[in-house]
């Protein structure tokens, strides 16, 4: 009996065990695979390559319209796309993706390039 009480005491004086998850929030390790942020638009040929090795076919890419699309709830975090990617375009973050209200996909699609505007005319 008196061991039990040594326990409870022992217990009540130290410190929790745990964290207070959303008020401390651990650094993610290094090299750690948290989450897929995206592509750079500017150096992807949106050759389709990360479409085809996803194991979860979560990317998809439209390369006519310029366009790729990520559903981060079908991403299995595996990092394929991203040693697979012939330009390096696409990132990983070290971060874990928070709770959200509502599913959305990720959505990147190429910026058209503006003309320059026309010189004014002479008269």
């Amino acid at each position: 009996m008196l061991e039990m009480l040594h326990n409870i005491v022992k217990n009540f004086m130290k410190g929790p065990s745990t964290r207070l998850y959303p008020f401390a929030i651990r650094k993610p390790f290094a090299d750690a695979r948290g989450n897929l942020v995206g592509i750079d638009e500017e150096t992807c040929i949106y050759c389709g390559m990360c479409q085809r090795k996803c194991p979860a076919d979560a990317i998809v890419v439209d390369r006519a319209t310029k366009t790729w699309t990520m559903n981060p709830y079908k991403c299995v975090v595996c990092g394929v796309c991203v040693e697979i990617c012939p330009k390096k375009c696409m990132t990983m973050g070290e971060s874990h993706r928070t709770s959200t209200k509502k599913m959305e996909n990720v959505v990147q699609q190429k910026k058209a390039v503006e003309a320059p505007p026309a010189p004014p005319a002479q008269e």
